[in-house]
């Protein structure tokens, strides 16, 4: 028999763009603290916890599962698994633990992510022939020579090709930021450091955008998310375990995909399309939608290709508006999703896309299946 996973409390920390209010907090400091407020708010004793998933992208490894889990009070017994696909690890990370409580070795486990922009390490690679130590900004995304590209450059590329004017992504970054703005997020955001909403949200305007500096073809800083630092967890249970809570969401499916690796803007396309195939949900069936603002171009292209109902997208603002704390952006888009849900009956549905060609999305449900 089918055993459904569900989403029965999600959260997240605000998000504060590197170098503020959160630059002295390591990767389970920012973590610790939600996973403590779901546990409360849902009223699940820790002892309970079978895991914790966490998605990291930036850090300096060692398994940040682990010191999360302790500092959030979790039995000592919780090892915890820390995974790294760069922007999709945080949606990845609870599509991972919804199939793990499918499966039935799991009943509840903490999902998500916490990136550290502020305490990133400096990598450094050493030439051997002459001792010189290198420092370098990104790891390789997929060992093609000439098929690697940053992100910025696909997105580019791709906004030229596409006809997605400057003026195109300058509206969506400044609507972005006025749905943000009108949005309370009150019942999701934790509280540290006295930081409770999203300090890089303002009211973002076409002069501004006029000002703002190109950064590649016809992409600014306007229209580019900035790093940040922040954390987003839920809580994944299995069909039993949901029946005690009224406001559960249903998981309904997620896609881990990959597509051609030199243009991973197009990765959400692959994954939205696998993902509804899977599914036969239909796009109109969908009353929410979170698309990863890494760029307005990437969120530009995807409403494009499917005719999403713009007014479907990102209704609380997406990561133009807040910021992209790398592994966690896929589990904040996860969190929004679910909070949204709570005010709509029907499919909601997350994508992002990430370096590499890889693409992931989750659908979530009020609809019983």
């Amino acid at each position: 028999m089918k055993n459904d996973a569900y989403i029965i409390a999600a959260k997240r920390t605000a998000v504060i763009p590197k170098g503020g209010a959160f630059k002295t907090l390591n990767i389970h400091e920012l973590a610790a603290p939600v996973i403590r407020a779901l546990l409360k708010e849902a009223n699940v004793p820790s002892t309970s916890i079978n895991e914790i998933i966490l998605s990291n992208a930036v850090g300096g490894g060692g398994n940040p599962a682990r010191p999360t889990a302790l500092a959030a009070g979790l039995p000592e017994h919780i090892g915890g698994f820390t995974i790294d696909r760069q922007c999709t690890g945080g949606l990845d990370a609870i599509w991972l633990a919804a199939q793990m409580v499918m499966s039935g070795s799991h009943n509840i486990i903490i999902a998500g992510g916490s990136e550290s922009a502020s305490c990133r390490p400096i990598r450094m690679r050493i030439n051997h022939n002459t001792g010189e130590k290198i420092a370098y900004d990104r790891p390789i995304f997929t060992g093609l020579k000439d098929r690697d590209p940053d992100m910025i450059d696909s997105v580019a590329e791709i906004a030229v090709s596409s006809g997605i004017s400057k003026e195109a992504q300058e509206a969506w970054a400044i609507n972005s930021h006025k749905k943000a703005s009108n949005t309370n997020f009150k019942s999701e955001i934790v509280n540290i450091n006295n930081q409770n909403k999203d300090t890089f949200t303002r009211k973002l305007n076409k002069k501004i955008c006029e000002r703002a500096p190109i950064l590649k073809g016809n992409i600014s800083s306007a229209t580019t998310a900035v790093d940040s630092d922040a954390a987003a967890f839920c809580i994944v249970v299995s069909e039993k375990v949901a029946k005690n809570f009224p406001n559960a969401i249903r998981i309904v499916h997620g896609v881990s995909s990959a597509g051609v690796p030199d243009t991973p803007a197009f990765a959400t396309i692959n994954s939205i399309n696998r993902i509804l195939e899977t599914t036969k949900i239909t796009i109109e069936s969908l009353k929410v939608i979170e698309i990863m603002e890494a760029y307005s171009a990437q969120a530009i292209i995807a409403k494009n290709e499917f005719k999403f109902n713009e007014q479907l997208i990102n209704r609380g603002g997406g990561a133009l508006a807040r910021g992209h704390p790398i592994g966690a952006s896929g589990a904040i888009l996860a969190v929004r999703l679910f909070h949204e849900l709570q005010k709509t009956d029907g499919n909601g549905l997350a994508t992002i896309a990430a370096a590499g060609g890889l693409g992931s999305a989750l659908i979530l449900s009020t609809v019983s299946p």
